[in-house]
């Protein structure tokens, strides 16, 4: 059995516009904060509750950070899969603080967009990270001649469906990268 397990997965939405910070070596980091709401009846009262986390999630992989920088804003839907980090800093009375966050780095994070770029409408997509390109752009469905389905910008890559589990349809050519049924070469009667 192994030692111990880092792994979070969360899906909420973005509470601000995704901000974005450059080093000096050249490279990104994307920052988000990412509310996640659960709602129940109170027993007592019959009245609805509802709680409200907010989550700290620093991506650090290049591509998932182009994506966000191209793609999210406030508002957008998001499935992020990464490791918890503490991270110790100083604040301006040089007192010590701690804050842990959701960190995306390499291919250990997943970000996956569900409402599609710019939060508009259904389908999905992502990028990165070994995450999967899906639907995308709410036009759902693939283009014959071999193209991705989302506006000839090619963000993602691997195949699936919607984000409400359709596979987007289309009538010939590529289905956003997947494979079709009549292609498989099978003669095992079932």
């Amino acid at each position: 059995m192994a030692g111990s397990l880092n792994k979070v997965m969360i899906i909420g939405n973005l509470g601000q516009d995704p901000e974005i910070r450059s080093f000096q070596n050249g490279g990104k980091v994307a920052n988000l904060r990412i509310a996640t709401s659960e709602q129940w009846k109170d027993k007592n009262t019959g009245e609805r509750q509802e709680r409200t986390e907010w989550h700290t999630v620093a991506i650090f992989s290049e591509g998932l950070v182009n994506v966000v920088e191209r793609f999210l804003k406030k508002g957008s839907k998001v499935f992020v899969e990464g490791k918890l980090q503490t991270r110790k800093w100083q604040d301006q009375n040089g007192q010590d603080r701690y804050s842990t966050e959701i960190v995306l780095r390499g291919f250990d994070g997943t970000l996956t967009m569900l409402d599609g770029p710019g939060g508009a409408g259904s389908g999905g997509g992502s990028g990165g990270g070994g995450g999967q390109r899906s639907g995308g752009y709410g036009q759902g469905g693939g283009q014959s001649g071999g193209q991705s389905s989302g506006g000839g910008d090619n963000w993602g890559s691997g195949s699936g469906g919607g984000s409400d589990g359709s596979s987007g349809g289309g009538s010939s050519g590529s289905s956003g990268g997947g494979s079709n049924y009549d292609d498989l070469d099978d003669d095992i009667p079932f």
